[in-house]
């Protein structure tokens, strides 16, 4: 029986061998917020000798959906993700056969509200947030469609402008990041009361009322090609919308950032998280395509280089704000040893 175990595994792994063998070029997909700094490292990396990787910008969701469908030439090497994770991806990795997989954490963004520089300057609560783009107001203790227009009947200084926000589908990790960051910390004590209340008594979508969003035309989803947005954004000075940082340093001559609780977003306040919309960034290696794919594990070691992700490397030079000297330590070692995430 224990020999019977060994020659199916052999065989599962020569099968994947070559089945992988056909391809040999990196197939990268995820995060359009990693996008960039991915296909930077790809484009250097293509001079080295090997072919450049082949990314696509699917959204962190849909990358992780891609990644863990299985394991071969017909599933993706990386996934990039502008979010951790998440236990249910994971448990579809497991589900279809991709159990090692390796977590390499390549710096910090800033998720930036971004508007023209035509516009006034303008500072937002998280809670002013929350109200201008969730689903429900509380109104004489009750959840109702969401009651605001403009800007300023929100708080009085704000502008007296309508609200038009351009948010990200809900396959985007930077949407994750924001319900989790700006929309779940802003959300007012008797909504999230009324919402628990709701919740008990059998309304299951507000067991994560977060996620909900007005569909007013106030908060407008569009897909994950954030230079549109920002052509959107340049074109009507009423607009809003966000996204990665490196977008915005991008495009800053033509725009500016919104404060959020008082702070702006910048190298030094990502770092050290300072700023009220910090968050880490990530992609994931299929192990069992290491030494399959040619260049995988060359691919890793590059991109995780301090003269790429390091304070001055390349990749800073765009916009990825560095991580501390802990943090660049743990994810070198993962990217050097290949050391593989718990489930």
């Amino acid at each position: 029986m224990k020999k019977l175990s060994l020659l199916i595994a052999s065989i599962a792994a020569l099968t994947i061998a070559t089945v992988a063998q056909a391809r040999d070029q990196i197939q990268i997909v995820g995060s359009s917020t990693v996008f960039p700094y991915a296909t930077v490292v790809a484009e250097r990396f293509g001079q080295s000798g090997f072919k450049t990787p082949v990314i696509e910008s699917t959204g962190t969701g849909g990358g992780a959906k891609l990644f863990c469908a299985g394991v071969g030439e017909n599933h993706p090497d990386i996934t990039n993700a502008s979010r951790a994770m998440k236990d249910k991806e994971k448990a579809l990795c497991k589900k279809n056969g991709v159990n090692e997989i390796v977590e390499i954490v390549v710096g910090n963004d800033g998720i930036t509200l971004a508007y023209s520089r035509d516009a006034k300057p303008v500072n937002f609560t998280k809670e002013h947030l929350y109200k201008a783009l969730s689903a429900h107001s509380v109104v004489d203790g009750k959840l109702v469609d969401n009651i605001y227009k403009n800007w300023n009947e929100i708080d009085s200084s704000l502008p007296n402008k309508p609200i038009k926000v351009m948010i990200p589908p809900g396959t985007s990790g930077t949407r994750d990041a924001w319900n989790s960051l700006v929309m779940k910390k802003g959300m007012t004590k008797e909504a999230k009361a009324l919402y628990k209340k709701g919740f008990e008594a059998g309304n299951k979508k507000y067991k994560k009322p977060q996620k909900l969003y007005r569909e007013d035309g106030a908060a407008i989803e569009v897909g994950e090609n954030d230079s549109l947005i920002i052509q959107k954004l340049v074109q009507d000075k009423d607009m809003f919308g966000f996204f990665g940082f490196s977008y915005f340093l991008a495009a800053k001559d033509k725009l500016q950032a919104a404060s959020i609780d008082g702070g702006q977003p910048s190298l030094k306040s990502i770092q050290d998280y300072s700023y009220a919309v910090a968050r880490p960034l990530f992609f994931y290696v299929k192990k069992a395509h290491i030494g399959v794919i040619p260049g995988l594990h060359e691919f890793v070691k590059e991109f995780t280089t301090k003269k790429a992700i390091g304070k001055g490397g390349y990749l800073a030079e765009i916009g990825l704000v560095p991580l501390d000297n802990k943090m660049y330590k743990t994810t070198r070692t993962n990217a050097t040893k290949l050391v593989a995430m718990s489930n």
